[in-house]
């Protein structure tokens, strides 16, 4: 399959409430040991994400990560598309690869992701 999604971010407020509404609800398992807890959906070919507690306003917000094998070409291809690129394409440390964000033409943000080579 190509360009798959291969990540996911729920934003809330408060971790602690989106952690038990969705391991009741879905029978997620969210790690509050990290940051960002990360959220195991328990699917064999489901994709891990993670619940973001910004703690303030934008927290109504969903962001998914599609894995592509550069960056730099698809944020070519995007931007000639009529998207427009709004961070990076930045490193993760650790070299853990790379990513950005990007708005489509409607405004929708998505994520871009390249694995480490």
């Amino acid at each position: 399959m190509g360009d798959p999604v291969v990540r996911f971010e729920i934003g809330c407020k408060d971790r602690g409430a989106s952690k038990a509404f969705y391991e009741a609800t879905f029978g997620w398992k969210v790690d509050e040991g990290e940051i960002t807890g990360e959220a195991t959906t328990g699917a064999a070919d489901g994709i891990n994400g993670a619940l973001t507690a910004l703690g303030h306003e934008p927290h109504q917000y969903v962001m998914v990560y599609i894995q592509v094998s550069d960056i730099d070409d698809a944020v070519a291809t995007l931007t000639q598309n009529g998207g427009k690129v709004t961070i990076g394409p930045i490193d993760i440390p650790g070299g853990k690869g790379r990513f950005a964000w990007f708005n489509d033409p409607e405004g929708n943000t998505l994520g871009l992701f390249e694995p480490p080579q």
